[in-house]
């Protein structure tokens, strides 16, 4: 049995991230059973899955030669039952990855490795809902998983080494690097980068400077690849506030405060390249 063939995952959520991960999986020969509870969405993350393949072909970050793994797509949880791998990777809601987190733990067998892609909410604050809680650890993969070749794995104070082991070897079977953190609200990446995000936004807010001024001189001086407003349209702008309320409630830093521009984009449904609209327009881009 090959690398790729002995793993079986499936991945909860079909949104951004879910599908990013999917067709990561995918491309690197992993099956996958991709759950959407939403019906009306199935068919939209099966479409998004093979767009993302392809940019992935074209950029060619897929090994060559390399067989794609078999896709399904469902609305039922209980498909996940015979996965050696959970990625859960819902919304970035406590009470939603809890909930699905605990249906999903007392699906599977003893020993499948669970992985919650949380951006911010402590891997042992989940640990609390699932069955076996060392075998749940946190992976942060980046978007678009697919070629940003960097995880964050953040191991919970009961996260057991044996679970560490396979996540590991299943990070291995995917092409990707890993660099290992304590748990903490926000761990290493979103601790950095999404007050800074929400301080951009306070700048446009308070008419300092224009979007594009302040991507431009972050791009320009300090070498951020995209800038941290064209990075709140790809993340989306109402997974950023959620998870700037997780960091605020258990950090109290004010910073984490979501501004109030932030908060207008989302009641206005300008969520980012997702809804053609947030900090930049995309309509016009994209047709």
């Amino acid at each position: 049995m090959s690398e790729h063939t002995r793993h079986r995952l499936a991945v909860i959520g079909g949104g951004v991230m879910g599908t990013n991960i999917a067709a990561l999986a995918l491309g690197h020969g992993v099956p996958v059973v991709l759950v959407e509870l939403d019906a009306d969405r199935v068919e939209s993350a099966r479409m998004t899955i093979r767009q993302k393949l392809k940019h992935a072909q074209l950029m060619a970050v897929l090994p060559e030669g390399q067989e794609r793994g078999a896709l399904v797509t469902t609305t039922s949880v209980k498909d996940a039952a015979d996965a050696t791998t959970v990625i859960e990777a819902v919304t970035e809601l406590p009470e939603t990855k809890a909930k699905v987190l605990a249906e999903v733990s007392g699906l599977v067998r003893p020993g499948a490795l669970l992985i919650s892609n949380t951006s911010c909410i402590p891997i042992d604050e989940l640990a609390t809902s699932v069955a076996r809680g060392e075998e749940l650890v946190g992976v942060h993969f980046m978007n678009p998983a697919y070629l940003i070749t960097m995880v964050e794995v953040i191991r919970g104070t009961g996260t057991s080494e044996a679970t560490m082991e396979k996540a590991t070897a299943l990070l291995t079977a995917l092409g990707r690097e890993a660099l290992v953190i304590d748990d903490a609200p926000g761990f290493v990446i979103n601790r950095l980068l999404h007050p800074l995000i929400n301080r951009a936004a306070g700048l446009v807010q308070e008419g300092v400077a224009s979007a594009e001024v302040v991507d431009g001189l972050l791009q320009g001086c300090l070498g951020h690849t995209t800038g941290p407003l064209a990075t709140a349209d790809l993340i989306g702008i109402d997974n950023l506030v959620d998870s700037l309320r997780v960091l605020h409630e258990r950090t109290g830093d004010p910073e984490c405060a979501p501004c109030d521009l932030m908060l207008e984009k989302v009641r206005e449904g300008h969520l980012g390249r997702k809804t053609g609209q947030g900090f930049y327009d995309y309509r016009k881009v994209d047709q």
